[in-house]
């Protein structure tokens, strides 16, 4: 089973890369929904959250207040470490078993595993390909403006506190431009995907 990473800054267009992929029949293993997944009411990983975070990370209906806990850790380094010394392992932990569970349905399907934070995370785990979606810095911010109707100051804040674009594209066997428009993204992901087994087989050596 080939399994190939996804990863890209925010508003770079790998959700748009991931679709294409899906449509060519890789299996798409998501780890923002895995996050989301391992946090979810009644989870170790909330519990442990909310004695790390206090109560008001909680919304009313019992979920983790996203908001809430993320007013807490985006500026603050020591937080934000917390946070993810719990989530992490969690989500490893996931992903690894739905790996596993897309191998036995099928050893022959592409997994792609869709990870925002591939090069914070996950950068030295045993992928057969690494693909990165990839956009200028401004473009990104202009996108989450005028299509996510974001205040620009928190758009640009955002991008600068994931990792530089150059630490991603360092991990990268493709590094598709998704700076042109739509047809241009897909034809590259078209290319890739047509090339999958030799660029696989170009990493294996």
């Amino acid at each position: 089973m080939p399994l190939v990473a996804l990863t890209g800054g925010i508003a770079s267009g790998k959700s748009t890369i991931a679709a294409r992929l899906a449509a060519h029949g890789a299996e798409i293993v998501d780890a923002d929904r895995i996050v989301r997944d391992v946090q979810a009411p009644g989870s170790p990983v909330l519990d442990r959250i909310v004695a790390a975070f206090g109560d008001g990370v909680v919304a009313p209906d019992g979920t983790l207040d996203r908001a809430a806990l993320g007013a807490l850790v985006f500026a603050d380094d020591d937080a934000r470490a917390r946070l993810n010394a719990i989530v992490h392992p969690a989500v490893r932990e996931e992903s690894a078993r739905r790996f596993r569970t897309a191998l036995a349905a099928d050893p022959d399907r592409v997994v792609v595993y869709d990870v925002p934070l591939l090069a914070e995370a996950r950068s030295d785990d045993p992928w057969d390909l690494v693909l990165v979606a990839d956009a200028p810095a401004d473009l990104r911010v202009r996108r989450m403006v005028e299509l996510r109707g974001m205040d620009e100051a928190d758009a640009a804040a955002r991008v600068a506190a994931q990792v530089d674009d150059a630490a991603r594209r360092a991990l990268a066997d493709v590094v598709i431009d998704t700076s042109g428009d739509l047809a241009h993204t897909l034809s590259q992901v078209d290319a890739v995907w047509d090339g999958l087994p030799s660029l696989i087989a170009a990493r294996r050596r």
